[in-house]
């Protein structure tokens, strides 16, 4: 599970201290943080997402990735770079000089192929790595359908 982001060539943040200095190099350019999971859909889509974009020409200036549930600290540490927006595991984020830009919350992840995900967090790297736009208003996140499984009623949602 770790080894399908680190033999991408994401870096493992394990302790709050690798946070803080992914975090310090990250207050200039480009950075995409990815908390990993040991969960399903971290496994069929979240994970193979990330594979899909490393394949792309543009690319943040660096890829980080804590381990939700095991490494405690350092998800702790990461998280509180993401002040206002709610926790979730799988959970992937585009940084630009260090201010969060665009977010895959585990909603924008749970039940959406990897080719989707993929899509989403390739169009926000190209926004922020290749075209160069900077930080905005708030944080943007993709625009997702979202459907109460069959038998469920419409206010249903999934773990946020």
């Amino acid at each position: 599970m770790r080894a399908e982001l680190t033999r991408l060539g994401v870096e493992e943040l394990k302790d709050a201290t690798e946070v803080d200095t992914f975090f310090e190099n990250a207050a200039e350019g480009t950075s995409v943080l990815v908390i990993n999971s040991v969960c399903g859909c971290a496994a069929a889509n979240a994970r193979p997402a990330v594979a899909m974009v490393r394949q792309l020409p543009v690319q943040p200036d660096r890829w980080g990735t804590v381990f939700a549930g095991q490494d405690l600290e350092a998800t702790a540490q990461a998280r509180m770079h993401l002040m206002g927006v709610p926790p979730s595991s799988p959970f992937m984020a585009v940084f630009k000089d260090g201010d969060p830009v665009f977010v895959l919350e585990r909603r924008h992840i749970e039940g959406r192929s990897a080719a989707a995900i993929a899509t989403d967090l390739g169009k926000a790297v190209q926004k922020f790595a290749g075209d160069g736009a900077s930080a905005g208003d708030g944080v943007e996140s993709p625009e997702v359908e979202v459907r109460a499984p069959e038998g469920l009623p419409s206010t249903f949602r999934s773990i946020l």
